[in-house]
């Protein structure tokens, strides 16, 4: 009995898996964003070991299969981290936040043209920034961003009104990473005392230390680098 079934064309095109962009600098930090109407939509960031530094927005284009640049804006020191605003529905203005020797927030107009919306700053006392080693932002209300810094502390900020909304000393080192957990409140940290440290928004006067590194032979704790939250259980 002959086979009823039908195979694919052979001369159907295979489609292409593997995009490269390749930029004109050393590449640092990047970002997706989770926009439904950006699809393929991507931020980097420079490393150049000097002041001037540069962020590019670029896209792919999924006839030619390359990636374009949208959008170019030139960035004070190399980008420690990037994030865009997570709102996979578009219902808020398309924000992309950087950190490094402060805390931006930019508005990527129409997507072509970028503004700085905000330039915030977690010393209260000097016009002078600890620099900021990292940050993340809340999931489940993105009108909150935490930043960790180099001076030990983490910052919570309030992207609507631009400005800080607590501040607290979360290591006896270094942070170098701060995640939120599932929800609003609860976040967790990493640093240069190897210790990962959990904290909740509605009570802050105390901490727990989930973790802590060691060398396995009695030493000193190593230091822990990146800490990634788990959006779908706030146990992890």
């Amino acid at each position: 009995m002959a086979d009823s079934s039908v195979a694919p064309a052979q001369s159907s095109a295979k489609r292409k898996e593997i995009y490269t962009y390749t930029a004109p600098w050393l590449l640092y930090g990047m970002n997706w964003s989770v926009r439904a109407d950006q699809r393929f939509r991507l931020a980097v960031g420079s490393f150049e070991e000097e002041y001037s530094n540069s962020v590019r927005i670029i896209q792919l284009n999924e006839e030619t299969h390359e990636f374009n640049e949208v959008a170019q804006f030139e960035h004070p020191y190399p980008a420690t981290k990037m994030m865009w605003i997570p709102d996979a529905n578009g219902a808020r203005r398309d924000l992309l936040a950087t950190t490094g020797d402060y805390l931006r927030i930019w508005n990527v107009v129409d997507n072509k043209s970028v503004r700085l919306d905000g330039l915030l700053n977690n010393n209260k006392n000097t016009e002078f920034c600890a620099p900021l080693t990292s940050f993340d932002w809340n999931e489940t209300d993105p009108n909150i961003i935490g930043t960790s810094s180099i001076d030990t502390t983490c910052t919570i900020w309030d992207v609507t009104q631009m400005q800080a909304k607590t501040q607290l000393i979360a290591h006896d080192k270094e942070v170098y990473d701060l995640a939120f957990a599932a929800g609003v409140h609860v976040f967790a940290s990493v640093g240069a005392d190897g210790s990962v440290r959990m904290f909740d928004l509605r009570s802050l006067e105390h901490s727990t230390i989930i973790y802590e590194s060691s060398d396995g032979q009695g030493g000193s704790p190593l230091p822990l680098i990146r800490l990634p939250g788990d959006k779908q259980d706030p146990n992890y």
